[in-house]
């Protein structure tokens, strides 16, 4: 196999395993007023998620910390599949569902350095608690507009006018302000409410502020505005396609660009006759998160055409390939196939802080710079 030149290391942080575990469930929240809809008894298709820091010695081999911390967390909601949630939790909100969660798996399934649990109950919403505990609901939205981008180069294709499904998603921070009743869902939908009606079946560049319609500049259009009657608000992210988009948090701008694998592998330190021993293979979702400062002529901080043509020659050399062939490879479980692309793609991507592989829906790993990952949910 053919790859990039190496790149010199750079110091990043530990590695995060996550893993995922669905379930399905009935309740009904008595807190909530008469004549609410999810007062009533009700059900929804769940999914949780776990982001964790495992110590080394913590699986039974390495490279085998995602497959033991999804079975732990499988295990965890077993007893919540087809019940009646207020057996367990007395108000089974998003937040106390992803609370009861992360406290049984401390406590009775030893998973320590837990960073992050999430608990979404739909497609559109959810909740993510952070490291310190402090509940962050978010909730999907989507527009359907056209733009151009006036400050291209001469031949870009967004230059020319057309159109996208946008998707949006706002973070609040429910354990922030002094508002008697939290965050929740209806809220946010109250708040979005005049933006949908402004940008859904709109041209972007005739609003005002808008001008330049990046997702870059989308996101903190919109901050600008919901910040002053959200006081919440975590973050802005923007989907301009299903794969790339951008967020915003009042001070800083991301960009993520989304790519798929479908790739063999075969992990050297699992023990003779495990099935992670054996070559099998993935569709592995491989998201590349650049942070840096906005270019104030184009309006965005990288543009996504760039990030896919210098991480193209890495990609070919990734997809349809046995990872495990790669040389210089510690092994090929998520966590060091996520620290591998980092340190590669960083050559030719500098602006490259965050790598997340994942190898089934919400269960892999990510490989950061610094000492943080945040918990967007990208």
């Amino acid at each position: 196999m053919s790859h990039a030149p190496s790149a010199p290391p750079v110091p990043g942080a530990p590695p995060l395993f996550c893993a995922s575990a669905g379930f399905e469930s009935a309740c009904h929240i008595p807190a909530l007023p008469a004549g609410h809809r999810s007062r009533g008894l009700h059900g929804h298709s769940y999914f949780a998620t776990v982001r964790a820091e495992l110590p080394a010695g913590w699986a039974a081999f390495p490279g085998g910390e995602v497959q033991q911390l999804r079975e732990r967390v499988e295990a965890c909601v077993a007893t919540l599949d087809h019940g009646l949630l207020n057996d367990h939790v007395a108000q089974p909100t998003d937040e106390n569902l992803a609370r009861w969660i992360r406290q049984r798996l401390q406590s009775e399934f030893d998973v320590p350095g837990i960073t992050q649990v999430g608990v979404q109950s739909t497609a559109n919403s959810g909740v993510d608690l952070d490291a310190s505990g402090q509940a962050h609901v978010w909730r999907r939205y989507r527009f359907q507009a056209a733009h151009q981008l006036p400050h291209v180069p001469a031949g870009h294709k967004c230059g020319r006018m057309h159109g996208h499904g946008f998707e949006l998603i706002l973070h609040a921070n429910q354990d922030l302000g002094e508002r008697d009743l939290a965050v929740d869902y209806d809220h946010l939908d109250e708040l979005w409410a005049p933006y949908h009606h402004q940008l859904n079946y709109h041209c972007l560049n005739e609003i005002d502020g808008l001008q330049n319609p990046t997702s870059e500049i989308i996101s903190s259009w919109l901050w600008a505005r919901l910040k002053p009657q959200l006081p919440e608000l975590s973050w802005v992210t923007v989907y301009e396609t299903g794969s790339s988009g951008a967020n915003f948090d009042g001070q800083h701008y991301r960009i993520w660009k989304e790519f798929t694998l479908d790739s063999a592998v075969r992990l050297a330190r699992a023990p003779q006759g495990h099935a992670l021993a054996g070559i099998h293979g993935h569709t592995f979702t491989l998201r590349l998160h650049l942070r840096a400062a906005l270019d104030q002529l184009a309006g965005w901080t990288v543009d996504f055409g760039d990030v896919k043509a210098q991480f193209d020659p890495l990609f070919k050399s990734l997809d349809h390939h046995p990872l495990h062939e790669i040389a210089g490879l510690p092994d090929s479980d998520t966590a060091s196939l996520a620290d591998w692309v980092l340190q590669q793609a960083r050559a030719r991507l500098p602006q490259l802080e965050r790598v997340d592989l994942y190898e089934t829906r919400g269960s892999g790993a990510i490989a950061a710079l610094g000492a943080s990952v945040d918990l967007i949910p990208v």
